[in-house]
């Protein structure tokens, strides 16, 4: 099985582009996006309904605006669109597709980057996604969560780390967060376990060289549980094309789909 996650930056920015012909190549059976930025009404092009895949969208009230989505080879069982929290729902930040035993969600944490009410309302986010994590695990079912998680984990997952420590996305708390996730509630981080090696990024600043000089932060992932960490085979990061500010994040699982 092959999962496929990318913050698009605006779907239709990265059809544009040539996400879709390069979609059409990987074989990808389940396929992530976040930040879609367009109301279903709005795609209209073939493009964004390939014969391939189904689709399945939530979009953020506000137009132009977050919003996520799951392209899948083989129709689900069920899909659930928000979290049941009405302020992130609002604004399209969850969708979970289940086929059998297995839920595989699209998932856009907010960042705070841009005020300190943002960073206050995704610290709000975190507090309460914690529990909802927690009831996953003990639900009996296999999740991949994939995602902008908008968090940089160590400092391994950005390049100038050190100037960074106050910056949202690499706060201690954030990164304290992560830990728990990881290392006390027992979910895997998907890309690290097949990789350790330095300079692997998924997102890079528009600003400067950031992007030619590979200066970028590690904030993309597939978060999954424990009883698939057996099952990952083989993960990569496509930077030979620029659909985005984010890069595509592909991990192999040896797991049947549909489950």
């Amino acid at each position: 099985m092959r999962v496929v996650t990318l913050n698009a930056n605006g779907i239709r920015s990265a059809a544009r582009k040539g996400f879709f012909e390069w979609m059409d190549l990987q074989q990808a059976d389940i396929l992530c996006l976040q930040e879609t930025k367009a109301q279903e009404n709005q795609l209209s092009e073939p493009h964004f309904w390939p014969d391939s895949h189904h689709a399945f969208f939530l979009d953020a009230e506000r137009k132009g605006y977050s919003g996520v989505a799951i392209y899948s080879t083989q129709e689900p069982d069920d899909v659930i669109r928000g979290l049941g929290w009405p302020d992130m729902d609002a604004e399209g930040r969850y969708i979970e597709t289940r086929f059998g035993k297995l839920s595989v969600v699209s998932i856009y944490i907010p960042s705070g980057s841009s005020s300190e009410e943002r960073q206050a309302i995704k610290f709000s986010f975190l507090e309460r996604f914690l529990p909802f994590l927690r009831d996953c695990a003990s639900s009996g079912r296999d999740y991949i969560l994939c995602g902008d998680w908008n968090i940089a984990h160590k400092p391994i997952d950005l390049k100038n780390w050190r100037g960074n420590q106050k910056n949202s996305g690499f706060l201690p708390e954030e990164r304290a967060w992560l830990d728990v996730v990881f290392d006390q509630e027992g979910w895997v981080d998907a890309f690290r376990s097949l990789n350790e090696e330095p300079d692997q990024y998924t997102w890079w600043s528009n600003r400067g060289q950031a992007w030619a000089k590979n200066v970028g932060w590690r904030i993309d992932y597939q978060v999954v549980s424990p009883s698939l960490k057996s099952c990952l085979r083989a993960a990569s990061i496509y930077k030979d094309t620029r659909f985005s500010d984010h890069a595509p994040l592909t991990i192999d699982y040896d797991y049947p789909f549909p489950a």
